[in-house]
């Protein structure tokens, strides 16, 4: 929303309740005609189309719970079809969907994941990349329809934001010195960037095609560590191999159970950090000549900085 703003689009974003998002300024939230509603509420989402000619989807649920299953299936495939049919009722011009790298799939065993790659079912999949990849799947039905479709799948999202859910949730997990680290491998991106890239691609003259957004291919122990010293913490200190990172998220669940709180670490979440998967960007630097992401060590030291600030409550 900021991208747009600052850009001097006219915006209009649903939002499910009357609570506007802390992390983002005033001065752009009151720039934004706010309308009340939900993905699974096609009335509403009538109403927030209406006389729109492009429409950016970043509505979804991110969980790694195995009990909340179900609500992500429902919000990211069921909402997403939502968009897309109304999206094709309102004529919509432009449609850019944020989907993820999930939706494309990930290996175990360092393979480098293009937008070539094609989905293929395994116990590598999280329910999250379940759900993202039968979302996915409606949007490529509703460009089959017609609509003028670009898919924007973003590796792991970074930034400054509400730490108690999404990618957001590690920056709280480092700040509260959770000890365990992985030496698997995964990608990663500044929330600034993915939104640039969404506004740029939803600009350019690219119907029908996916880009990969995706600034740097780290190690889960460098990213912990890059945090913990943006923090001022300490850095994690017990290295999580297969064996031992199957007894940390059984002691999180069995910790969650007392006190009432998700577990820091789940079983899924546990493979996904031991895995090791490289995930190229080149697609999106060719589309995008003047494009260029932002160092992952700068967007995650920008945050904490952010996050400290905000003295949010632990």
């Amino acid at each position: 929303m900021k991208e747009l703003v600052e850009k001097g689009y006219a915006v209009r974003a649903l939002r499910r309740s009357t609570t506007l998002p802390f992390f983002i300024p005033a001065t752009i939230l009151d720039k934004i005609e706010w309308v009340n509603g939900d993905i699974l509420d096609v009335v509403s989402l009538a109403d927030a189309m209406d006389g729109m000619d492009a429409v950016i989807h970043a509505a979804a649920k991110v969980s790694f719970q195995p009990e909340e299953r179900k609500e992500l299936l429902k919000i990211n495939i069921e909402g997403t079809a939502n968009v897309v049919n109304m999206a094709l009722e309102k004529n919509i011009r432009r449609f850019v969907h944020l989907s993820s790298v999930a939706a494309i799939g990930r290996t175990a065993n360092g393979e480098t994941i293009t937008e070539e790659k094609k989905w293929q079912a395994g116990n590598m999949h999280t329910w999250y990349a379940i759900s993202k990849y039968h979302a996915e799947t409606e949007v490529w039905r509703g460009a089959a329809e017609g609509l003028d479709v670009v898919v924007l799948n973003p590796s792991t999202v970074l930034g400054y934001g509400d730490w108690s859910t999404s990618s957001c949730a590690i920056f709280k997990s480092v700040y509260k010195e959770f000890p365990w680290y992985t030496t698997g491998i995964n990608g990663f991106v500044g929330v600034e960037d993915v939104a640039r890239a969404a506004v740029l691609l939803m600009e350019s003259d690219q119907k029908n095609q996916r880009f990969i957004i995706n600034s740097d291919n780290w190690s889960f122990q460098q990213l912990l560590n890059t945090m913990a010293d943006g923090f001022g913490k300490k850095r994690p200190q017990k290295e999580a191999t297969p064996l031992l990172g199957g007894i940390a998220w059984r002691m999180e669940k069995l910790k969650s159970m007392f006190s009432g709180k998700k577990p820091l670490l789940t079983r899924q979440s546990a493979r996904v950090a031991h895995s090791i998967t490289y995930f190229d960007n080149s697609k999106i630097r060719q589309t995008l000549p003047g494009f260029t992401f932002t160092p992952l060590a700068q967007s995650i030291q920008q945050s904490c900085v952010q996050y400290l600030t905000s003295l949010q409550p632990v």
